[in-house]
């Protein structure tokens, strides 16, 4: 092909499509290039039967009401030149962290949760304050080397109950690594999930994605869909373009992948040596459609995470799923307004999955024997949520929702619909901060493994990489 590109990037998820909105903002020639039939990557849709599921989005975190200025939120709206009105955000009910038997409630109002902390840990009441001013402090860089956030709890909070509610709804939410998580990014999530708040569109993750791919549009960028990549040219340390799968040939002067790090080491010839660093964190997912709308079965909470046992383990399980931690999304739970009602109820329960595992059941037992865990986990799944939504809400017992679909997905369908190996969400927990790839001089990370965690955050990755090209020129 005769094009030459300033820049072209590997990925149509959210840090892709926002990194080509700001290149093209500046003139650039920049090309988006996907390889599946739907943008969106790890936070997309899907059909089932005339209905349109989320794939990914629970809740947009980040949320903060309209004239506060300073905020990851905003700063978006200013570096894509969008609304507020535009995301059609809006906010959640009230959400739960269980653990143990143990729940504490939180709203998009902090006080709210500070409070509920007073009252149930009032010996820690003041180190919880300690811990909050101490992230608010904590610059936006993740350290090098790795510094764990589980340690740090463990030191200024000396309450191991306290210290899991916090890491249930952070780790779920963003960590790659068993057990812990960069006390950097930890911080982060706490401030956008805790601090800030959770949020979602009316129209779900659809409303995002339909807004960026039309601004990227408008904004003369291209896109290339069932495009996909199979090498990246490097030459002399330097990159010079893409071959594709169908052999065809692209020029670029900079590429920016979004499909993660070892995906893109593979591209570069170098998959062998990163496989070591894969993510072996993988969730399961049941997606239930209920006749009735949760709250006329007396759940009233947006967003359940839960951990049965005394203490929280985020581990890869040994069995299919997980068996005792994990989150519930009710999705009609928002504040949509009056006039605006989802047209059924939807319930979605996630816990972490083993990858092999049910790889192995495709590859030594077969399709149909696939098929059939993945209907027999999904059913366990929806009974592992009525029960934990019973227990909170014990008046609600005697109803019983009437099922009308239920589907699910494993970490295969991550790992065949994104190349995420392992279907690990959040990549690799090795990070490359700087996105910057040191072999070679042309090619970068946005995403996920450049640490940027949530829908917000992956597209100010893609941004704050895009907005270096800009100032490389």
């Amino acid at each position: 092909m005769d094009k030459n590109y300033h820049s072209v990037i590997i990925g149509a998820g959210m840090s892709g499509l926002a990194a080509g909105i700001r290149l093209a903002q500046y003139g650039k020639r920049v090309l988006i290039l996907e390889k599946h039939h739907l943008v969106g990557g790890l936070n997309s849709f899907y059909s089932r039967l005339g209905r349109k599921f989320d794939v990914g989005l629970h809740a947009v975190t980040n949320f903060v009401r309209q004239g506060i200025k300073q905020s990851p939120l905003n700063r978006l709206l200013r570096q894509l030149r969008l609304t507020r009105e535009l995301f059609d955000l809006c906010e959640q009910n009230s959400s739960r962290i269980l653990v143990g038997g143990q729940a504490l409630c939180f709203t998009n109002d902090f006080s709210h949760f500070e409070q509920q902390v007073a009252e149930q840990f009032p010996r820690r009441i003041d180190a919880f304050r300690q811990l909050v001013t101490r992230i608010r402090h904590v610059e936006s860089h993740p350290l090098e080397p790795f510094v764990s956030a589980r340690k740090i709890l463990q030191e200024q909070l000396q309450c191991p109950r306290l210290e899991d509610i916090l890491l249930l709804p952070i780790l779920f939410y963003g960590g790659s690594r068993e057990d812990d998580i960069d006390w950097t990014s930890f911080s982060i999530l706490f401030c956008s999930i805790f601090l800030e708040g959770l949020a979602r569109p009316f129209e779900g993750v659809r409303r995002i994605l339909r807004l960026l791919t039309q601004r990227f549009r408008e904004l003369g960028g291209e896109r290339r869909m069932r495009c996909a990549v199979e090498r990246i040219d490097i030459r002399e340390q330097k990159v010079r373009g893409l071959v594709l799968q169908d052999g065809s040939y692209l020029k670029a002067e900079h590429i920016l992948s979004s499909i993660g790090y070892v995906e893109t080491m593979r591209l570069c010839g170098r998959g062998d040596q990163a496989r070591a660093s894969a993510g072996k964190l993988a969730f399961c997912e049941s997606i239930a459609v209920l006749k009735e709308e949760p709250r006329e079965l007396g759940w009233d909470d947006t967003i359940v995470f839960f951990e049965e046992q005394e203490r929280f383990h985020y581990r890869q399980p040994p069995g299919l799923v997980g068996p005792s931690s994990g989150l519930l999304c009710l999705p009609n739970n928002y504040r949509y307004g009056l006039d605006r009602r989802l047209p059924e109820g939807i319930l979605r329960i996630t816990q972490l999955a083993n990858a092999d595992r049910w790889k192995a059941i495709l590859a030594d037992e077969g399709p149909e024997a696939y098929a059939r865990a993945k209907r027999e986990q999904a059913h366990a799944l929806f009974e592992k949520a009525k029960k934990i939504l019973h227990f909170l809400h014990p008046s609600a017992e005697a109803k019983t929702p009437q099922l009308l679909d239920l589907d699910a997905f494993t970490p295969y369908t991550f790992e065949r619909f994104t190349g995420h190996i392992n279907g690990a969400i959040y990549g690799t927990p090795h990070k490359v901060f700087s996105g910057q790839l040191p072999f070679v001089e042309g090619l970068q990370l946005c995403g996920t493994d450049q640490g940027y965690l949530g829908i917000i955050g992956s597209m100010l990755s893609g941004i704050s990489i895009a907005n270096r090209h800009l100032r490389q020129g």
